[in-house]
């Protein structure tokens, strides 16, 4: 007996997507339908700014400073970037930052959804090409200023180790190796992680290199937050294994940037990478 309750569509067999799915049925629900006045509407919202990911034996650690801007305001001091995507990955959002959270929430629900139909979780590949098919739906928004580049990273079971993807705006998807970063601090914490970075660092080595590399950013980009020490305000990191993801807590990340600081008092510009 039918639920009268229901739509035939949402008792039928169908796409094991969830965003097809809704395109189909209640298509002004995907954040790629928003209408915005025409023209570049890029200073109508909040924009993200910097994500950083870097690899280390047995899993991927992903981090992002906490300020959103308006142009030359601060929007928000205290904005998380960062967010589980399921149990073995996470997504970090630079760009728009409202549609950007909105995209996570329908590829948080993508993959979910995907489980429940197939009974098995998708490949690292598949959900890496599942948000980049979400990014070229946005491509229309995104082409008026409102772009959302995210940073995908998780553990990947079948191959046992962290991967890291980027993308651009029209969806093209890249596979990273050892680190990256996006938004508007990527290139000073890309070079910063270029010193810092070594194939064998453990765990919470790694933690410290993603907060210098966010501090370095900081340190030249005017749209990346720093740690905040009077608010007591740190990066949102999250660690991903094979036994899954977590998210570190505040005192931990606080006490690794406690620790960077005080080495900052003594050299400044930051760690001297090897010569030997």
């Amino acid at each position: 007996m039918t639920d009268p309750r229901l739509p035939a569509a949402y008792l039928a067999p169908g796409s094991s997507s969830f965003a097809d799915f809704l395109a189909s049925q209640a298509p002004e629900l995907l954040p790629s339908n928003r209408a915005v006045p025409a023209g570049d509407a890029s200073a109508l919202a909040p924009h993200g700014t910097t994500i950083v990911a870097a690899t280390f034996p047995g899993g991927v650690i992903m981090a992002g400073d906490r300020r959103a801007t308006m142009g030359n305001i601060i929007a928000q001091r205290d904005i998380e970037k960062v967010f589980p995507a399921d149990e073995f990955s996470v997504v970090g959002i630079a760009g728009t930052a409202g549609l950007a959270v909105e995209m996570v929430r329908l590829f948080q629900t993508e993959l979910e959804h995907y489980e429940k139909i197939e009974g098995s979780s998708l490949s690292m590949d598949g959900k890496a090409n599942r948000l980049a098919a979400l990014i070229r739906g946005n491509l229309a928004l995104a082409m008026q200023g409102l772009s959302v580049v995210p940073l995908f990273a998780g553990f990947d079971v079948r191959e046992e180790q962290g991967r890291i993807f980027s993308y651009d705006v029209t969806g093209g998807r890249y596979e990273e190796t050892a680190f990256h970063a996006v938004g508007s601090g990527s290139l000073f914490a890309r070079g910063a992680l270029k010193k810092l970075y070594r194939g064998d660092l453990t765990e919470s080595e790694c933690v410290l290199a993603v907060v210098q590399a966010l501090y370095d950013a900081a340190d030249d980009d005017s749209a990346t937050g720093g740690p905040d020490l009077t608010r007591r305000i740190f990066p949102v990191v999250h660690v991903i294994t094979g036994d899954g993801g977590r998210r570190l807590p505040d005192s931990e990340v606080a006490e690794a940037a406690d620790q960077m600081i005080a080495s900052r008092m003594q050299r400044p510009d930051g760690p001297a990478a090897s010569l030997t």
